[in-house]
């Protein structure tokens, strides 16, 4: 990999200077709103809902949120990985002898559960390098053959990070490939980080163009005093998801200054929620064992991402959701806003609609006024069998959920009219 030493300083100008140099080969992705979705996330949950949870028994929160989805989804490769794939690989093709040394021939190598490997992998091609890529051999089958569609060498390994890394050092020692990690690297982290400089932008100029249609179309506008009244200005705050933790870690350094509030979204199926964890303890969870659906989010934190997230506390909390939270916030992405979605890609979602510590804290800091939320959805690679199999249900599940639709528009109405 380039010398992290010689990176540029993890800092705001950094992220701004990266977008600089990887705009040409990248999306401007869009940014999305979706009114069902923000009437959802400020509607109180039900207190069936927080049956058998932590907040059994106490009152539900009743947050205003106004969500603003970045749409990487929508970005090459399907995910927001080719920012930092784009920018480790140009900052490392321009570092001084890399030409020379026959690093264009000898190409690079990282170790990836799907996106990052799609990334290098186009990222490589482009820029007409050799690019090994090393695989858990329990990948989506989808995301393999993508890689090798862009003209990678796939490896296949074990599922941890330990024996992920392993088997990248045979293919250094075999090839002499120079190795584009998938987040723990100070330019992955500027890379990633450029989707939060985007967003800023983006939802800055919709709020003042109007296009958010708040006051026209929220159920809640207008329920609290000054008549539903806008304020002025862009974002509140992020949530993004967290596995290594590069792109949380890139959009909080693209956050710094700004006034706004970045948070991180984990799942917590068997430890997944290593970040949150470690943050509780004071101390980096380096090793991770877990099968969440969320397979993009199965990594431990990076060391260079934890300075960002920890050391620096750049990001303001962690918030972790369950395997069902986190396909409910899926279909209801499909349904309502018509895209396919990963489900680490919704991890965000699933907090702003289903964890109360998260939704207390907008209650409390946002009041009346309420808060403009964006949240990240990193990616769109998911097969239609994995979809299928995720949501296969019993026709008695389905009238179970037919009931409680209808028991959930009762409620709606309700806490809409008092």
């Amino acid at each position: 990999m380039a010398d992290p030493t010689k990176s540029p300083p993890l800092t705001r100008p950094s992220v701004i200077a990266a977008h600089s140099l990887i705009k040409q080969y990248i999306h401007y992705t869009p940014v999305l709103t979706n009114q069902t979705l923000t009437d959802l996330a400020s509607t109180p949950q039900s207190p069936s809902d927080l049956e058998d949870t932590q907040w059994a028994g106490q009152t539900p929160a009743r947050p205003r949120i106004r969500l603003w989805f970045k749409c990487e989804n929508l970005q090459k490769v399907g995910a927001f990985k080719v920012r930092g794939a784009f920018h480790a690989l140009t900052r490392l093709m321009a570092e001084p002898g890399w030409e020379e040394d026959g690093g264009r021939h000898r190409g690079v190598v990282t170790h990836s559960s799907g996106n990052h490997a799609q990334a290098l992998a186009l990222a490589a091609r482009t820029m007409g390098i050799p690019a090994f890529i090393v695989m858990p051999s329990i990948s989506t089958p989808s995301k393999i053959v993508a890689t090798k569609g862009y003209g990678a060498k796939v490896i296949h390994s074990g599922s941890t990070s330990v024996e992920r890394e392993r088997v990248v050092e045979e293919v250094i020692i075999e090839t002499g490939a120079r190795l584009i990690p998938p987040y723990d690297h100070p330019d992955i982290i500027l890379g990633q980080g450029t989707l939060g400089i985007e967003m800023q932008e983006q939802v800055e100029r919709m709020i003042a163009a109007g296009e958010d249609g708040w006051q026209e179309k929220c159920s809640y506008a207008g329920k609290a005093g000054g008549g539903g009244k806008r304020k002025a200005k862009g974002l509140d705050a992020i949530i993004a998801p967290c596995g290594g933790g590069g792109m949380l870690s890139g959009t909080a350094l693209s956050c710094e200054g700004t006034g706004i509030a970045v948070f991180g979204a984990e799942p917590e199926f068997e430890g997944a929620d290593d970040c949150k964890r470690g943050l509780e303890a004071g101390k980096r969870v380096e090793t991770v064992r877990t099968l969440t659906i969320a397979d993009g989010l199965r990594t431990p934190v990076g060391a260079y991402p934890w300075t960002v997230i920890h050391d620096r506390k750049l990001v303001k909390a962690m918030f972790s959701v369950t395997e069902e939270q986190i396909k409910k916030a899926m279909r209801l992405v499909m349904e309502r806003m018509k895209m396919v979605v990963e489900p680490s890609a919704v991890v965000g979602l699933a907090v702003a609609l289903f964890n109360e510590d998260f939704r207390r804290i907008v209650e409390s800091e946002g009041g009346e006024e309420g808060w403009d939320l964006g949240l990240v959805i990193s990616g769109g690679n998911v097969s239609v069998e994995a979809m299928g199999k995720m949501f296969e249900v019993s026709q008695k599940e389905i009238e179970r959920q037919e009931a409680k639709v209808g028991q959930d528009g009762k409620e709606l109405a309700e806490n809409v009219a008092g």
